[in-house]
């Protein structure tokens, strides 16, 4: 069996969901395969609380505010043309995203209700209550779903890409119902697979994010970037007892509520002047630095000052969410810690999202753009996807010309076996590598352990191999396959990094201080 395509996107979240839909308006008469390893609508995207940063108000607001503070919280490594690019970019793509029926909060005068995030300087965060991701997603999918030229593929699981020469001519892809690999042939592939979060033990990511995409480009030889930069989000609700990771926005803070020690003492003053609205980098390490100090399992958003019926009017679903784990935001404060939450590097991508691979793209979170430079800005990763959806469709609709599969020269590599790997060893070695990463590869880092931690995944990787010559893969395995090879060049990366920079922190370095 073998599937042949115009135009392959791996991932059903806004990066790529957008590209495919514009491609398939620019081409009908060409197909555009979905592929992804769920249902179609799950994804990183799904969960994004807060927004999109977007210039809206050019009374108070300008692009280059929103530059400079995209600069500033990159902390020097962010590639300022990009950064112009993607910023005055915005308002046309959110424009886009409106017209496709996505619905933003409108203030009492119709106009957007615009937020303010941590790092931000005013007020620029176009939101939906505290479900924009999910609002985004029901949107697109609804839009992708009118286009009869786009089939989604769910429930398959690209494994790796097809290359030759240079060159990626589609990817091998798992049956997750039958087990079985078959090769889908395309004339382009774009990797919009999401983020790495399912590396750590705490992540605020969907239980999807292992990483895929970059792995699969990393077994390509792709250019890869940055991947020492990992993002933690300040504030996920602290919950020992439940299955997964709850995040509270960053809109919260920039509504006023306030971290306290749980002696009640607001310490983010102590660190930074702008207090809560500090950066994510600086805010997590100071929340690690609290806790350090205290040994606490967490620290306190206090939202008891509030106004509570506009409290549970702009974030219900965290009002809810708390109230489940017997927490009355009005009266009580909401018990939060650290948790991973963004990957700012990844698969290395030009001005257009091409990858050093020839017919490969990436975007999204699983690409390196240069937008981000060591530390993400709060809600610019969904104007990122949106961008650089767009540059890809621009680029392909100036210079894509026909050109011929050439699947007849691709064989097989995936003979079948009859037993598959053992879920047991997966599941060990999943909750070893998440422990190893959260310790060892998390907000403070130490090169002693890295380098332990980087023997550890190499002896991990080899074990992989052994049971791929041995058994039949699964989902399960070639996640935790996956998860290895991302975690890699985090540990990698990071040892060759001397400098502290945004989101990258490790003992012992230069130490570089913002203000």
């Amino acid at each position: 069996m073998k599937i042949e395509t115009d135009y392959l996107v791996l991932g059903s979240g806004i990066a790529g969901l957008t590209v495919a839909i514009k491609l398939a308006q620019q081409f009908p008469e060409r197909k555009v395969l979905i592929v992804t390893k769920s249902n179609e609508d799950e994804s990183n995207t799904k969960y994004a609380q807060g927004g999109i940063a977007v210039v809206t108000d050019g009374v108070s607001d300008d692009f280059e505010k929103h530059i400079d503070d995209t600069l500033v919280c990159g902390d020097g490594l962010c590639h300022r043309a990009v950064v112009e690019m993607v910023v005055k970019e915005g308002p046309k793509r959110l424009a886009e995203l409106i017209q496709w029926g996505t619905q933003f909060d409108v203030n009492d005068t119709g106009n957007l209700d615009l937020a303010k995030e941590g790092g931000h300087s005013n007020s620029r965060v176009v939101h939906y209550k505290d479900q924009t991701g999910r609002e985004i997603e029901r949107a697109i999918l609804a839009k992708v779903h009118q286009q009869p030229n786009i089939e989604i593929l769910d429930f398959h699981f690209a494994t790796d890409l097809i290359t030759d020469q240079n060159a990626c001519h589609g990817v091998w892809v798992l049956d997750e119902k039958t087990n079985k690999i078959f090769p889908i042939f395309s004339r382009f592939t774009i990797l919009a697979t999401g983020g790495i979060g399912q590396v750590y033990q705490q992540t605020t990511n969907a239980t999807i994010a292992t990483g895929d995409g970059i792995a699969m480009a990393i077994r390509a030889k792709a250019k890869i970037r940055d991947m020492e930069f990992i993002q933690f989000h300040p504030t996920a609700l602290h919950a020992p007892n439940s299955a997964s990771t709850f995040l509270i926005s960053e809109a919260v803070r920039g509504f006023g509520a306030y971290l306290r020690t749980k002696n009640g003492r607001r310490f983010m003053l102590d660190y930074d002047v702008r207090g809560e609205l500090a950066s994510r980098d600086i805010v997590s390490r100071s929340i690690a630095t609290e806790l350090k100090k205290s040994g606490d399992d967490c620290v306190y958003l206090d939202c008891t000052h509030l106004d509570q019926v506009e409290f549970q009017k702009h974030f219900p679903t965290i009002y809810q969410n708390c109230l489940l784990e017997g927490v009355d935001v009005a009266t009580t404060w909401i018990p939060v810690l650290p948790t991973q939450h963004y990957l700012c590097g990844g698969v290395d991508v030009d001005w257009n999202g091409l990858t050093s691979i020839n017919r490969l793209f990436a975007c999204g979170e699983c690409s390196r753009t240069g937008l981000h430079g060591a530390n993400r800005l709060a809600s610019n990763s969904l104007l990122e996807a949106l961008v650089y959806a767009h540059r890809i469709y621009t680029y392909l609709s100036e210079t894509d010309s026909e050109h011929t599969l050439i699947s007849k020269t691709i064989p097989s590599h995936y003979p079948q076996k009859a037993k598959s790997v053992s879920s047991a060893w997966v599941s060990k070695h999943r909750e070893a590598l998440q422990n190893l990463m959260q310790q060892n590869a998390g907000i403070v880092r130490h090169d002693i352990n890295l380098k332990n931690t980087l023997k550890q995944l190499q002896l991990w990787k080899n074990e992989c191999r052994e049971k791929e010559r041995e058994f039949a893969v699964t989902k399960d395995f070639l996640e935790l396959k996956n998860s290895i090879e991302v975690s890699i060049p985090i540990v990698a990366f990071s040892l060759k990094r001397h400098e502290n920079k945004g989101s990258f922190y490790k003992e012992g370095q230069t130490i570089n201080l913002q203000f």
